[in-house]
């Protein structure tokens, strides 16, 4: 009976010493921004709504659950308007007062399980005084928000619902995939019989399109990896080799100088893949391991995310180390187009502007085989498709790509260029202008 109780005793005494000791919130990260400049971004966007006499209760929700194996990434406005990554949260802008709420559980639940307590001690959140002070935003129980917004159903409800158009809930369909806007805007009609919403998108576009000093020097890096990832991952084109051992290269140096994750999956597309878009070539697992042969191009059109924010380039390279004189008669067509553009770039003008530019620029007998619509490209932020106006005036600060497409089926040849740009005071900065582009150069990375 004594050699019970011992046990009994040790064991628990085991159990007390091995608890992992709880931690708060910013312990395990840090606010990106400064709480002025998030603070100022809501501001603007509330300047942006009553401009447009939008006034009621704008909502945002934050991310949903666990990480399953990936590192944890939050909705994008949630993060942009807030730099915080509480999960299960909701963001409540009343408009114009400009009072600032964040619904939250009171416990992260990535940090809890009921089986293996000593492993998961918990991480508080809606306690946690230091969140409120270090982001400027009171937080409340998320349980209250049920309450709270049945204080408010008078009012009208303002969501990002994406591009103009109408407000699209969730269907009835067997098979569908919902935004979390449509799955908080089917609760509010479940549990509220609200149904009154109106789209923020234009008011979101015209804040997240100016980036402050602060993004800037965080996409400057993300480019800098992307740049010299894609010189690494250059050296080792050659015939024989697979599209996929290309993206290992790629992606690991994108690790090694500091990348946490890819901003979407890498386009590295050789020979016939080359001529179709990425969306096709995606639709089999197998299709972009394509076998690399000598005669081919091989178009690299690739990102990575640092610190949230993305990156985006491409370039077209020759597997056997030497474009034919065709080849390059097409690449140096192109990139003439697209530095045609970026020279043409400057606060004042319009993205039509450039659309007009472009169709006067490209030969004719190229016309047929030139990617279509605005031939900027689209702007990046913390995603590849970041909020934008067509009609938009380009203004310091705003960051997109250039890249116009070549697909020549006829010939079986297609080609790509594509840099980021960033919107200075008086003209532009191509911030991937480390990466060359012209064919003699692309040669020469390839070999050194």
């Amino acid at each position: 009976m004594k050699h019970f109780i011992y046990l009994f005793i040790v064991l628990s005494f085991h159990s007390l010493i091995a608890q992992t000791p709880q931690q708060s919130y910013f312990e395990w990260t840090e606010l990106p921004f400064s709480k002025e400049e998030l603070q100022q971004r809501r501001t603007g966007l509330i300047s942006e709504l009553t401009s447009q006499n939008k006034e009621g209760l704008v909502l945002m929700p934050a991310k949903d659950g666990f990480s399953y194996g990936e590192t944890f990434r939050q909705l994008d406005d949630f993060y942009y308007f807030t730099g915080l990554e509480l999960p299960n949260a909701i963001l409540a802008i009343e408009v114009p007062s400009g009072n600032t709420i964040i619904f939250t559980p009171e416990m992260d639940k990535r940090f809890h399980s009921d089986s293996r307590p000593n492993d998961f001690p918990g991480r508080p959140l809606l306690n946690d005084s230091e969140i409120s002070l270090q982001s400027g935003i009171t937080l409340k129980n998320i349980e209250d928000f049920s309450t709270y917004i049945t204080s408010k159903t008078s009012g009208t409800f303002i969501i990002n619902n994406g591009r103009e158009g109408d407000i699209n809930f969730a269907s009835d369909d067997y098979i569908a995939t919902y935004s979390p806007i449509q799955v908080l805007m089917q609760a509010f009609k479940a549990k509220h019989s609200i149904s009154n919403f109106e789209n923020c998108y234009d008011a979101i576009a015209n804040v997240r399109m100016i980036k402050s000093p602060a993004e800037i020097v965080i996409i400057k890096k993300a480019v800098a990896i992307t740049v010299e990832s894609i010189k690494e991952a250059a050296k080792s084109i050659q015939p024989g080799m697979d599209e996929r051992f290309l993206e290992g290269v790629l992606e690991g140096h994108y690790k090694k100088l500091g990348a946490q994750r890819l901003a979407f999956g890498s386009i590295i597309k050789s020979g016939p893949n080359s001529l179709w878009p990425w969306r096709i070539l995606a639709t089999h697992y197998n299709r972009r391991n394509r076998i690399m042969k000598k005669g081919d191009l091989v178009i690299f059109d690739v990102g990575c995310e640092y610190n949230n924010y993305v990156s985006d380039i491409g370039r077209t390279f020759p597997v056997s180390g030497t474009f034919t004189p065709r080849q390059r008669e097409i690449l140096t067509m192109e990139v003439s187009i697209a530095d045609q553009i970026i020279a043409y770039l400057k606060p004042g003008i319009k993205f039509q502007d450039i659309r007009n530019l472009t169709d006067s620029i490209i030969p004719n007998s190229a016309k047929k085989y030139m990617q279509v619509g605005f031939f900027f490209g689209h702007h990046l932020g913390l995603s590849t498709g970041d909020p934008d106006l067509p009609e938009a005036v380009l203004k310091p600060g705003m960051i997109f790509t250039v890249e116009p497409w070549y697909y020549n089926h006829d010939e079986q040849i297609s080609v790509f260029t594509e840099d980021v740009i960033l919107i200075t005071e008086t003209g532009c900065e191509a911030l991937s202008k480390d990466l060359p582009r012209t064919p003699k150069d692309l040669e020469f990375i390839m070999k050194f």
